[in-house]
């Protein structure tokens, strides 16, 4: 039996240990969090925020309810749940703490302060108690994970009975010349802007590596199932360059 501290697992198009990944990780986040809002709007030509309405539509984020927020970075996916809901709560759980730091910077956190908590915490070990949150939500963070699966089955716990998972993640084009044509793209365009706009060509080379390495459509939705979730499913969009899984605890 392979001991764990022999396990490896991917950074990109490297094999690492896993006990690793988690400090490179924090290392990319923590080197491009004062860019990283402005580096989303370049890189998706602001696509990115239609993803977000997508995910919003699909959700229906009502009152009273409680939101987790996963790997929610600078609080993006938490302040549009919160204005759609009206009345709700959010937690932004993010493992690098120098994102959440720009998240507080932002107009929103301060208008919206009495309904966010932000919490430096790890996917694969929720630090909250079984049933506490009715959505759990995780956008473009669960490729960065060591272990998506553990992820997934933390989601899992913390959520109530009739909670809802909701994962937006960059996917797989089904369609192989779009696909060659986006790969041109994002591996000779991205990391040219990462190094213009951040001073960082490396952690962006790590994250358009880390699009290619994560599992397609329907692999992942065979996790979402394998952690328990009902009613799984998924949408993809802008033909399969982002994708939304969605799941209920029943």
């Amino acid at each position: 039996m392979q001991d764990n501290s022999e396990k490896t697992t991917h950074f990109g198009f490297k094999d690492i240990p896993e006990a690793e990944k988690a400090s490179r990780v924090q290392g990319v986040f923590g080197s491009v969090a004062s860019k990283y809002d402005i580096m989303n709007d370049v890189m998706s030509m602001g696509i990115h925020r239609i993803w977000k309405d997508a995910m919003m539509d699909w959700l229906a984020p009502r009152p009273d309810t409680r939101l987790l927020d996963v790997a929610g970075g600078t609080g993006d996916v938490s302040f549009r749940y919160l204005a759609r809901a009206g009345r709700a709560h959010a937690t932004v759980l993010d493992l690098t703490e120098p994102m959440l730091v720009e998240g507080r910077k932002r107009a929103e956190a301060d208008q919206m302060a009495s309904s966010l908590d932000w919490v430096v915490g790890d996917a694969m070990a929720l630090p909250f108690a079984a049933n506490t949150f009715d959505v759990y939500t995780i956008s473009f963070g669960i490729r960065n994970v060591t272990r998506p699966q553990d992820a997934l089955n933390e989601a899992y716990r913390v959520l109530k009975p009739g909670g809802r998972l909701m994962v937006l993640e960059f996917s797989q084009i089904p369609n192989e010349m779009m696909q060659k044509a986006y790969d041109l793209y994002s591996f000779n365009v991205i990391p040219r802007m990462g190094q213009a706009i951040a001073g960082d060509r490396d952690s962006y080379q790590y994250l358009v590596e880390s699009i290619r390495k994560f599992p397609n459509q329907e692999t992942f939705l065979g996790m979402v199932k394998a952690a328990g979730f009902s009613q799984a499913s998924y949408r993809n969009l802008s033909m399969g360059i982002a994708c939304l899984h969605s799941g209920w605890k029943i």
